[in-house]
């Protein structure tokens, strides 16, 4: 049960701002930051003053239904509103502690996704390639702004890795449970016999650390320069402009040669590095607060196997939440996206709901 308290303290804290609002005397910084915390209190204050007359109004019907002097039809339709009176006392009260919960500071943010190709060879980086694309239909479908970073292409035309930025609205809070080792089941182009083959790739989804987030010394970093390689302009190989960062308490590296200008490299290779540093100390700050906080979900591991694309049974399976949709086309084409996500993100509400103590 929610103390009483708390819920008072938001339809309060609901008035308090509305007023604050009608009075205009607001600068447009602290307007906007009210405007957004108004918008969402809006949402949960019908179910907030709902919940605080539950009592009141279910001592009501109760004396209905204890009076001896009621008829029968009277005590009925009492009956009736009582059982839907605790069936709405239950749901405003898990709207309102899904609402209670505390919040990821990160979920709001845009996202540095990365996806590298793991074991099965070409194979592998084919399926890298196919993960990339579908990403992009969906940022296209979202009307996501996708940017890429770092490219690097593997000889059969796939992707041995690839890292790239999504700006948008609530982009770590939906494709942060994407991290993993998704893995592939399928006949490759090159396999004569028709046997199904089994390859895999890493998908880390890190939030975007702004400059406020994350405070960087100079002093900490080594930034080496040396000449780009592989397929480029003609600037490849005869200029200085690759970058090499390297994060010295941590050991952390970002390597950017894709620009031709040093410049540049070293801005995508500080946006890559400052993303990992932010997600490193967010991680260390969850396990102080919980040695047990590691569950089925959201643990961002890498290495764990969170999906598996079988083509020849045109399925993908969700091994954390043992979810599988017949529907493998759509889902690559970003169209049954959703669908997984939001189950990913009803099955992480429902763990921490549990976990309230």
């Amino acid at each position: 049960m929610i103390p009483l308290k708390t819920v008072e303290e938001l339809i309060i804290r609901h008035s308090s701002i509305e007023k604050d609002l009608s009075t205009g005397g607001l600068d447009n910084k602290l307007f906007a930051e009210k405007s957004k915390e108004y918008s969402d209190l809006n949402e949960i204050v019908g179910s907030a003053k709902d919940y605080i007359s539950f009592q009141t109004e279910k001592e009501e019907l109760e004396k209905i239904l204890n009076d001896s002097s009621a008829d029968g039809e009277l005590k009925k339709m009492a009956d009736i509103e009582l059982i839907d009176l605790q069936n709405r006392y239950e749901a405003n009260e898990k709207k309102l502690k899904l609402f209670l919960l505390p919040k990821d500071e990160a979920d709001k943010k845009n996202a540095i996704i990365e996806i590298r190709a793991g074991t099965g060879g070409l194979e592998a980086s084919l399926f890298a390639s196919d993960l990339f694309k579908m990403y992009e239909k969906v940022s296209h479908k979202k009307k996501w702004s996708l940017e890429l970073i770092s490219i690097s292409r593997s000889d059969a035309g796939g992707l041995k890795e690839v890292i790239a930025s999504i700006k948008g609205t609530n982009i770590y809070s939906t494709l942060k449970y994407e991290s993993g080792v998704h893995r592939v089941q399928r006949v490759p182009d090159t396999e004569t016999q028709g046997r199904v083959h089994t390859s895999a790739a890493t998908v880390a989804v890190l939030p975007e650390a702004e400059e406020v987030d994350l405070k960087i010394n100079d002093s900490d970093l080594r930034i080496d320069v040396f000449r780009a390689g592989g397929p480029g302009g003609q600037s490849v190989n005869t200029t200085d402009s690759a970058v090499r960062i390297t994060h010295i308490p941590t050991g952390l590296s970002v390597s950017q040669q894709d620009e031709k200008s040093q410049h540049k490299n070293k801005a995508k290779g500080m946006k890559i590095l400052r993303a990992r540093l932010y997600e490193l100390e967010r991680s260390r700050i969850d396990q102080e607060r919980s040695q047990d906080r590691k569950t089925k979900i959201g643990t961002g591991d890498r290495s764990e196997r969170i999906r598996t694309y079988n083509f020849p049974q045109g399925r993908v399976t969700d091994h954390r939440i043992n979810l599988t949709l017949h529907k493998l086309n759509e889902f690559l084409e970003g169209e049954a996206f959703d669908e997984m996500i939001e189950s990913l993100t009803l099955q992480a509400q429902e763990e921490s709901l549990s976990n309230l103590k």
